[in-house]
């Protein structure tokens, strides 16, 4: 098994393309048709971590948070991220990252903190924009119908709970070839008219490139009219955060004990109680001030994430219970998700690696200690 089929196994959860543009994500380190002896899992990939890969005869490391963040200038190991990425070179370590296109999954980090504190029916509490593209071509009526179900074939017309999406409208096109042209209908040199459909069909962005080739190779066309625009439509299946229900309600302080335990934290930080029970629970994992507004306008009795600021506590205007349990802890499980999914996947659809080695990292990279 090579790198690509590993990564192509995890993109299936979390495609690239669902994550954010500040992002740096896929593989950091290594090259994709190395042979993989062996996958470390971690949330964090330190030096500490190369060296379990290496003890453990992990040759690929499947990180959550990407070591590589901003741009690298030099390798001469003056700080944490150049001695990991040096160490990791030198020892024919591979190093993968996931961050926020496993966010933005319905099925990724989000989904594993209800899974874990047993919120049910979890919806996206902030679902992603821009990531619903749009293709408008035009193509002879009697080839319409063929284009349109390639189309489809390809991944498009997919939006939501609703496949075979597609919009169509009739014209007159019209076009004249020059000497070097070599037009499908009409004449070079000569002015000509058709009847034509307008053809427009919607797609998540990790399949333009599919329906792109699918269009320039079932489009009857020498030249290829066409336009992709990016839609502000949200895709309520994916984006960041989730939102359910408990099947009981807590009181408040009950809840926040709850929490602390099954987060596995020493310190839970939370506003002011609010005197409702809480039933209704959105959580996010890793920084989550920015979606405080969401979990309120969606009804939530109380938010989980983490990285609240001395101020966001103030937005809860009793209205909701802000609940930070710590940027790891409420992180903590995506190794867990992983390592699920891709034992799950290697072990139906490939063939074995040597010993089944995926492994969950021993190590805790939390930076962060509490006395």
């Amino acid at each position: 098994m090579t790198i690509r089929q590993v990564a192509n196994y995890i993109e299936e959860i979390a495609p690239l393309a669902y994550a954010e543009d500040f992002d740096n994500v896929g593989l950091l380190v290594g090259n994709y048709h190395t042979k993989v002896n062996g996958i470390l899992i971690t949330l964090d990939t330190l030096e500490e971590t190369v060296d379990e890969a290496i003890a453990k005869g992990c040759n690929l490391i499947v990180s959550f948070h990407p070591i590589i963040f901003s741009g690298l200038k030099k390798l001469n190991g003056n700080s944490y991220v150049e001695r990991v990425v040096l160490k990791a070179i030198q020892n024919d370590v591979a190093i993968y990252a996931t961050h926020t296109a496993l966010d933005n999954s319905k099925e990724g980090v989000s989904a594993k903190m209800c899974e874990v504190l047993g919120i049910q029916n979890p919806q996206i509490l902030v679902p992603k924009k821009r990531i619903i593209h749009k293709l408008t071509t035009h193509v002879p009526e009697e080839n319409a119908e063929e284009l349109k179900n390639r189309l489809f074939a390809a991944g498009a017309g997919n939006i939501g709970n609703y496949s075979n999406c597609s919009f169509s409208s009739e014209g007159i096109s019209t076009h004249k070839g020059n000497e070097h042209s070599n037009p499908v209908v009409g004449e070079r040199g000569v002015l000509f008219s058709e009847k034509e459909i307008e053809l427009s069909v919607a797609y998540e962005s990790k399949n333009e490139q599919t329906i792109l080739n699918a269009l320039k190779q079932f489009h009857p066309y020498e030249e290829i009219a066409y336009d992709v625009v990016v839609t502000e439509n949200v895709h309520q299946n994916i984006g960041m955060g989730m939102i359910g229900e408990f099947s009981e309600p807590m009181h408040e302080k009950d809840f926040l004990l709850f929490v602390k335990e099954t987060m596995k934290t020493d310190c839970v930080r939370h506003s002011a109680y609010t005197g409702k029970s809480i039933k209704k629970v959105a959580v996010l994992g890793g920084s989550g001030s920015f979606a405080i507004s969401s979990a309120i306008s969606c009804g939530a009795d109380a938010y989980i994430s983490a990285d609240f600021k001395y101020h966001d506590f103030f937005k809860a205007e009793e209205r909701i219970l802000l609940t930070d349990v710590g940027h790891y802890e409420s992180e903590q499980f995506t190794k867990n998700l992983l390592v699920e999914y891709l034992t799950k996947k290697i072990t139906n659809f490939a063939p074995a690696l040597p010993g089944g080695k995926v492994i969950l990292s021993e190590k805790s990279t939390n930076p962060i200690y509490y006395l």
